[in-house]
């Protein structure tokens, strides 16, 4: 039979011999198992009605649980809690911090990763696609791509109802020389019937794999094999919570109002004519006036006692004569202790802490020591929900990248494992817990700071105190060398900036002193020491004298013989 839709080429491994099928069942698969002496595709079909009709059934009972009040409001909290909405930014982002590729080819996958997010119409329809993920259990979508243009990668992404698609695995098996039989090859595809797959149906459209997104939630029955929804555990909860409330209602209903006791002495009358005796009187004295809801008008309706109405007793001759009572109404109307244990049954099924339950209690946000332990177990699980609905984006970025060239099909497996996805998150214990646990660590660093170098090694801090792995240690000193460079760079810039704004005043201070030095001479010649001034006076006198051929001592004042 031909399968429908694209199918990416795969290296053809080889299957190796052995008695157990290669992959557990963990994506809720209907497994098929072909024998040697088996029939064709319809005697496959023909084995599988009772599970497909399981499958349809249960599906059917977890919307019909979903719908109850108490039920929606706790899938309301957790879907809220998984998917939050915010009009500045997106409700989840992808993480490619971890992915050896270079950057260009990361600034491609973000691009297609938002194409992917942009088809699937996430930002409207994000809180409804997890909601009938989470109910059903199971979510698929209907890959279409122009076969023309393959180079624009997915077109469409549309949605199948899990009713009329199953998931097949057709274990092909061979028998060996030694009468075993072995795996010899393993099928897998989609079969789709537009009317639903039923225990009537005999065919289908078989789907190729790539051709179809599949998000299982994970939970398989393993006794069955069936994929089944989280809400599987409140069913049974949700049931009793009906019947109990249902109780409730009709005990108050019928023991609210007070209800009289009449008494009628009927004397010695035969059983037959007492009876008739107290008919008579019952209705001589009742007017039971009813209102008619299809013609609007009331009528005497006297043929049936209600239970909300009086007691009418014969007493015989010998009693008490004709006497009237009232019959007190319920005592206990007020206590629904009851309800609030199956109601905290149905949230302890679907994990949701019950002080949710309270919606007066307010919520604060405080030490993480105050959270209690069920929004810590709350949180764990919504970020396992979220690993689980992580497998709509994987399957459809995979098939975007490869169709538009950008990576090749065996690169997959290796990329998707660094892949990560960064949900917006409502829940503040995360951030509350690491932020206390970091005030700690940077608390007890600084103790044993004076001891570093002494006592402990700055490897021993990182490791024991910080609780850092090697990579970390490796790729924060690759950042601090890097933070360093650019400290060193950018004080290089603002020194020469520096000296450049600082360098006309620098010119203009060594221009002043050359002027200055270049008038000290001047100044020297023209003032000098007085005593010089005096000795030159004296000499030049010296010299008249002598040319004068008269000669005085000045010491001594006299002239020389």
């Amino acid at each position: 039979m031909q399968i429908f839709g694209f199918e990416i080429k795969r290296k053809d491994g080889e299957q190796l011999p052995s008695v157990v099928p290669p992959s557990p069942n963990d994506s809720g698969a209907t497994v098929v198992n072909t024998g040697v002496n088996a029939g064709g595709y319809y005697g496959m079909v023909m084995d599988l009605e009772g599970v497909i009709k399981n499958e349809n059934d249960l599906i059917r009972r977890y919307r019909e649980v979903a719908q109850y009040s108490d039920c929606d409001g706790a899938i309301e909290d957790i879907v809220n809690e998984a998917i939050v909405a915010d009009e500045s930014h997106k409700s989840v982002e992808i993480v490619l911090d971890e992915v050896k590729v270079s950057e260009n080819i990361k600034t491609k996958i973000r691009e297609e990763f938002y194409n992917v997010l942009r088809i699937l119409k996430f930002d409207e329809r994000a809180h409804e696609t997890f909601r009938a993920w989470y109910i059903d259990g199971r979510l698929y979508y209907q890959i279409l791509i122009d076969e023309t243009r393959v180079k624009d990668g997915i077109q469409e992404l549309r949605y199948i109802d899990p009713r009329k698609i199953r998931r097949i695995k057709n274990i092909k098996k061979e028998r060996t020389p030694q009468g075993v039989e072995v795996v010899k090859e393993v099928e897998e595809y989609y079969l789709y019937n537009d009317k639903g797959i039923t225990e009537q149906t005999t065919h289908g459209v078989k789907l190729a794999l790539d051709s179809v997104v599949y998000v299982p939630s994970g939970y398989v029955d393993p006794n069955t094999g069936m994929a089944m929804s989280y809400l599987h555990k409140a069913i049974k909860p949700v049931n009793q919570l009906k019947m109990i409330e249902d109780s409730l209602v009709i005990y108050r209903i019928s023991r609210a109002p007070e209800r009289r006791i009449f008494y009628v002495d009927v004397g010695n009358l035969p059983k037959l004519k007492a009876e008739q005796y107290v008919t008579d009187i019952m209705n001589k004295f009742r007017n039971k006036i009813v209102y008619d809801a299809t013609t609007g008008e009331t009528r005497d309706d006297r043929k049936h006692l209600s239970m909300m109405e009086d007691f009418w007793m014969p007493r015989r001759e010998g009693g008490k004569g004709t006497e009237i009572t009232t019959l007190p109404g319920g005592q206990n109307l007020g206590e629904i202790q009851d309800i609030e244990y199956f109601q905290g049954k149905l949230f302890h099924s679907l994990n949701v802490p019950i002080s949710r339950l309270q919606q007066s209690s307010g919520f604060s946000i405080g030490r993480s020591q105050e959270i209690t332990r069920d929004e810590v177990k709350f949180n764990k699980f919504i970020v396992r929900l979220r690993k689980k609905f992580n497998a709509l984006f994987n399957q459809a970025l995979r098939v975007q990248l490869i169709s538009k060239g950008i990576i090749r099909p065996d690169e997959w497996d290796e990329l998707r494992v660094d892949i990560k996805y960064d949900y917006i998150e409502d829940n503040n214990y995360a951030e509350l817990r690491d932020s206390e646990i970091m005030q700690a660590r940077m608390g007890l660093l600084q103790i044993v700071d004076p001891f570093v170098g002494k006592y402990y090694s700055q490897d021993w801090v990182k490791k024991n105190i910080l609780r850092l792995d090697d990579k970390e240690i490796k790729d924060i000193q690759k950042e601090m060398n890097k933070e360093q460079d650019i400290m060193i760079q950018q004080a290089t810039v603002q020194g020469e900036l520096q000296q450049a704004m600082q360098q006309p005043a620098m010119d203009a201070q060594a221009q002043q002193q050359q002027a200055v030095q270049a008038q000290q001479p001047q100044q020297d010649q023209g003032a000098q020491d007085p005593q010089e001034s005096e000795a030159d006076a004296e000499a030049e006198q010296e010299d008249t004298q002598q040319s004068n051929g008269k000669v005085t001592n000045l010491k001594t004042g006299t002239w020389p013989n």
